[in-house]
C-alpha cells in the first residue's frame, strides 16, 4: 500500500443514513447505528464513508433541503454523535465524506426566511428573485419559479418549490458557504461530495433557455442558461485552495445534466479532485447491458480523462435504480458480479453504494406508497428514487436487522434470504465475492493506480483489459455470455489470482477459457 492516496486509490462507500441502521427503534437510521456497523465496513476493506445529508431538514426532498448547514438533524443524532463517528471511523482507517448541498437551501432556512421578509431585507439578494419568470423548468416538474404573494416577486427553485436556489454571485453568500466547508473541516471531515455543483451559477441576465423536443418540461429545454456557467471555474479554484490548506482533504462533484466531457473540465489542478461522469448507469431499456456497450463506455471515458485526470466509477447510488435491478434477472447474481468486478477493477475511484456488497435489489411500491417528490409527477412512467433507498438487509428478521420498529420504507421481501448474516456463512455469496475483489485491489497496486489498456483481441461477448504499473501487470477478463468463450492471452506467463485459486495456471495453452458469465483475474509472473 505504498504511495496509497485514499481518495484516488481507495474505495468510497456511500451510506444513505436513514436506511443504514436504526439504533433506537424509530424506523429511521441514525449516526449511532452507523457507528455500530463500522466493523462491517472496515472489514470489507473500504477506505471512506460518504454520508448522504444528515443536517436539519423539513424533508421535502429527504435531506437535500437543508435548514441548517452546521448542525445534525436530531433524528440522526447530535454533533457529539458525529464527532464520535469521525473518531471511531478514523481509528479504523476510514475517512468521512459529507454531502454538501449548496445550490439551494430549505425554504425554512433562516437565510430564506429573512430574504422573503421584504424586498428591502439585507438578505434579499441571497436568493434569486425576479419580477417576471423566464421559461426555466424544475427538475421535479413544473415551472422553476414560485410566486411570493407578500412581495409580488418570483423566486427560483430548480427542484421542489421548498428548495429556493442561492445566489452565488453575492459575495456574502459565497463567504457564508465557504465557511460551511471550514466548519466541517475543523471537525475532522476528510472530504465532500458536492451536490449538483455545476448549478451554483445561473445566467446573470436570467435569459430563457432554447426549446427542444422532450417528453417532460425540463427535458424540452436546452439548458444553456440554468447551469454550467463559466463563473464556476474561479469558484472551484477557491474551493480547492481551501481544501488544500487542510492536508489530505478532498472534493468530488456531482455534474448535473451535463455530458461526461464536462466532468473532465471540472477536475484537475486548481479545480475539483474528481467529478462524477456516470458512465455505466444508463437504464437497460435505453442502452442494453452488454460487453459491447460497456467496452464503448470505457473507451470513451479513457479517451476523455486521459492519463492526467482520475475518473470515478459508479454503478448505483441514491438517485438511481440499483445495478442488480437494472442488469440481473430475479435473484441471479451473475451480471451483478460482472458489474461489481468492473466497479472494482477499472481505472478510477470506485463508489460502492450500501447494500451492493450483497446484491440488494430495488423495492417496488404502489403509487400511494411513493414518498419521493420526483416520483409522483411522472407516475407510472417513473416511480422516483424510493426503490433504491430501502433499509439495509443485515439479517433475516422481520426488520432485516435494520430496525426493531417500523422502517420508514418497506424492507425488500428477499431480505429473509439476501442479507449480510446469511451471506457471511456462504463462501460463494456476493458478499464474499466483493470482499475477495477488494482484497485483491488492496494487495495489487496495478488494480488501484495502474494504467489501463484493452486487450487487442477479445471475443465480442468478453471484456478484457490490462491494469499496469512499472512492476506489475494484472489481466482482467469477464464473459457476459451464457456460454463459454476463449480469450487469447498476451505473451508471457500468467497465474490465476481470482477466483482465489493460488497457483492455478492459465488454461488452454495460451488461451484463457472463460465459463458462462465467468470473471477471471491473472497476474503476469
Amino acid at each position: 500500500m505504498e504511495n496509497h492516496t485514499w481518495w484516488r486509490d481507495g474505495i468510497v462507500y456511500q451510506i444513505y443514513p436513514r436506511s443504514f441502521q436504526d439504533s433506537d427503534g424509530d424506523g429511521l437510521g441514525d449516526l449511532p447505528g452507523i457507528i455500530a456497523r463500522l466493523d462491517h465496513l472496515a472489514g470489507m476493506g473500504v477506505d471512506a464513508l460518504w454520508l448522504s445529508p444528515i443536517y436539519p431538514s423539513p424533508d421535502k426532498d429527504f435531506g437535500y433541503d437543508i435548514s441548517d448547514y452546521c448542525a445534525i438533524d436530531p433524528r440522526f443524532g447530535s454533533l457529539q454523535d458525529f464527532d464520535t463517528l469521525v473518531t471511531q471511523a478514523h481509528r479504523r482507517g476510514l475517512r468521512i465524506v459529507l454531502d454538501l448541498v449548496l445550490n439551494h437551501t430549505s425554504d425554512q432556512h433562516p437565510w430564506f426566511q429573512e430574504s422573503r421578509a421584504s424586498r428591502e431585507n439585507p438578505k434579499r439578494d441571497w436568493y434569486l428573485w425576479a419580477d417576471r419568470p423566464n421559461n426555466w423548468q424544475s427538475v421535479f416538474g413544473g415551472p422553476a419559479w414560485q410566486l411570493d404573494p407578500v412581495s409580488g416577486q418570483y423566486y427560483l427553485h430548480m427542484f421542489v418549490k421548498e428548495q429556493p436556489d442561492l445566489n452565488w454571485r453575492n459575495p456574502e453568500v459565497r463567504q457564508a458557504l465557504l465557511d460551511v466547508f471550514r466548519f466541517w473541516l475543523e471537525r475532522g471531515v476528510d472530504g465532500f461530495r458536492l451536490d449538483v455543483f455545476n448549478m451554483y451559477f445561473k445566467d446573470r441576465e436570467l435569459r430563457s433557455n432554447p426549446r427542444k423536443f422532450g417528453l417532460r418540461g425540463f427535458d424540452r429545454l436546452v439548458h444553456r442558461y440554468d447551469h454550467s456557467q463559466p463563473e464556476m471555474i474561479p469558484l472551484l479554484a477557491e474551493i480547492r485552495s481551501l481544501l488544500d490548506s487542510y492536508p489530505g482533504r478532498y472534493a468530488v462533484g456531482e455534474t448535473f445534466g451535463a455530458a461526461p466531457s464536462s466532468a473532465v473540465g471540472y477536475t484537475g489542478p486548481n479545480r475539483l479532485h474528481a467529478a462524477f461522469s456516470f458512465d455505466f448507469t444508463a437504464m437497460e431499456i435505453v442502452f442494453p447491458w452488454s460487453a459491447a456497450w460497456v467496452r464503448g463506455q470505457v473507451a470513451k471515458r479513457e479517451s476523455l480523462f486521459g492519463t492526467d485526470r482520475w475518473p470515478t466509477t459508479v454503478m448505483s447510488n441514491h438517485d438511481l435504480p440499483r445495478a442488480a435491478s437494472r442488469y440481473s434477472r430475479g435473484e441471479q447474481d451473475a451480471q451483478t458480479r460482472i458489474a461489481m468486478a468492473l466497479l472494482l477493477t477499472l481505472r478510477g475511484t470506485p463508489f460502492l453504494y450500501y447494500g451492493e456488497e450483497i446484491g440488494m435489489r430495488d423495492i417496488h411500491l404502489r403509487r400511494d406508497q411513493i414518498l419521493d417528490p420526483a416520483g409522483l409527477p411522472y407516475w407510472p412512467f417513473y416511480q422516483g428514487r424510493d426503490g433504491c433507498r430501502s433499509p439495509m438487509q443485515w439479517d433475516g428478521s422481520p426488520g432485516a436487522g435494520f430496525s426493531t420498529g417500523r422502517p420508514w420504507l418497506p424492507v425488500h421481501p428477499n431480505a429473509a434470504k439476501r442479507n449480510v448474516a446469511a451471506q457471511e456463512k456462504d463462501p460463494g455469496s456476493m458478499l464474499h465475492f466483493t470482499r475477495s475483489l477488494i482484497r485483491l485491489r488492496r494487495t495489487h497496486a496495478a488494480l488501484r493506480s495502474g494504467s489501463f489498456a484493452f486487450l487487442e483481441k477479445q471475443p465480442r461477448d468478453v471484456i478484457a483489459y490490462l491494469r499496469m504499473t512499472q512492476d506489475q501487470t494484472v489481466l482482467v477478463a469477464m464473459n457476459f455470455a451464457s456460454g463459454s468463450r476463449r480469450l487469447p492471452l498476451p505473451a508471457g506467463d500468467w497465474q490465476a489470482i481470482f477466483p482465489e485459486t493460488a497457483g492455478e495456471p492459465a488454461r488452454c495453452n495460451g488461451q484463457l477459457e472463460l465459463g458462462a458469465q465467468e470473471i477471471r483475474l491473472l497476474l503476469k509472473t
